[in-house]
């Protein structure tokens, strides 16, 4: 049985972020600006994304 994923992408730049934001950017697996990403969706994802929310967008 396949597990949920969630879809990622980076909808604002990290140049204004602060370098420990830029970091869980770069661990989610976003690069540039736009780029989406599929990862499982679990509590180590979800946490990530609660940290950075301000700078991706969410698709379930």
């Amino acid at each position: 049985m396949a597990d949920k994923m969630i879809k990622i992408t980076l909808t604002k730049s990290t140049i204004g972020a602060t370098p420990h934001q830029r970091k869980v950017v770069e661990a989610l697996g976003l690069k540039k600006m736009h780029q989406t990403v599929e990862l499982v969706d679990n509590a180590a994802t979800r946490g990530a994304i609660a940290k950075v929310s301000h700078l991706v967008t969410v698709e379930e």
